[in-house]
């Protein structure tokens, strides 16, 4: 029977723990026989969980026959990880083990070193400092899990259920998968990925610099058919500077910028109005539906029919 050992350290998020410890236990055959043994390893007699404390029933030895290696985030993922516990992740990658994160996990598996040279995913809001702390991972903030064989990494909190899916339709099968999925909830496969959840703000301008009141005027004007040419007149500044303005300030170039801006405007749109989608495209910019579906795809990651299914808020008027 294919063993999955999840490790518990010091500081685990409950929620990341408990996720491969349930989908997996509860993964079943088509006879009916369970299709994995799991265990909870910690390296400490006693863990902290935040708002309970757990004792694991295997010593961190017990990864030692483990055919999959489950790693939770915890509260801290910048807190230092036990020698023993990375020095246990890389004897098991020797060995062939898969090895696979849920959330900011992947902080454990980038202080390895097994991750270098690899892409690699966490929750969107700490990919900007796995990146800074790990240069060379390749992090991905924008999809929910990443494959790379024998090492995966997911995205936050629900993703890994996503992964865990994957996982098991890896390993069995899509029906089986498929079971695992309708006793989760959960379809096998979402639309999108995790980039549809994150906040996109705009690159800021210095207060009190002369982008401030032009940006402004480009967010209240989005709906128009602005040209560059048209901005940097309003700015009283050549094509040539504003774009180094721009990019000195923002990082990105005014178009870009503008874009972002429109897109941002349509997601308030999806979620609080009923407008078709070929309306929204106009309200906010947009010279056709195709161009506009097309931008919001790149930006979020899923089209605006799916992400107005995920995050509607209301009803229209």
């Amino acid at each position: 029977m294919h063993t999955v050992a999840v490790i518990a350290l010091d500081g685990v998020i409950p929620f990341d723990l408990s996720t491969p410890i349930e989908v997996f236990s509860r993964t079943r055959l088509p006879g009916g026989r369970a299709a994995y043994r799991v265990r909870v390893c910690a390296a400490s007699a006693e863990v902290d969980a935040g708002a309970f404390t757990l004792r694991a029933p295997w010593p961190l030895a017990a990864l030692a026959d483990a055919d999959t290696i489950i790693v939770p985030g915890t509260a801290d993922p910048t807190a230092p990880v036990p020698e023993e516990v990375l020095d246990a992740l890389r004897e098991a990658a020797g060995r062939g083990t898969r090895i696979a994160s849920v959330c900011v996990g992947a902080f454990v598996l980038a202080a390895t070193g097994l991750l270098d040279g690899l892409r690699a995913t966490t929750h969107w809001s700490a990919a900007d400092l796995l990146a800074a702390l790990h240069p060379a991972v390749e992090v991905d903030p924008g999809v929910l899990y990443v494959d790379n064989g024998h090492l995966l990494t997911s995205a936050g909190a629900a993703a890994g259920l996503d992964l865990c899916l994957h996982m098991i339709r890896r390993d069995l099968g899509s029906a089986v998968a498929a079971d695992a999925a309708r006793l989760s909830v959960m379809p096998l496969e979402r639309d999108g990925g995790q980039a549809q959840f994150i906040v996109h703000d705009q690159p800021p301008a210095p207060r009190g610099s002369v982008l401030e009141p032009l940006m402004r005027w480009m967010e209240d004007n989005a709906r128009r058919e602005l040209t560059l040419d048209e901005i940097a007149r309003r700015s009283g500044m050549s094509v040539r500077t504003l774009n180094r303005r721009f990019r000195e300030q923002t990082g990105t170039s005014p178009l870009q910028w503008l874009h972002r801006a429109r897109i941002r405007q349509a997601q308030h749109l999806l979620e609080t109005t009923a407008h078709p989608v070929e309306r929204i495209a106009a309200q906010v910019g947009f010279g056709s539906p195709t161009a506009f579906r097309e931008r919001f795809k790149r930006l979020t990651g899923t089209s605006p029919h799916a992400y107005r299914r995920t995050f509607r808020t209301q009803q229209a008027p």
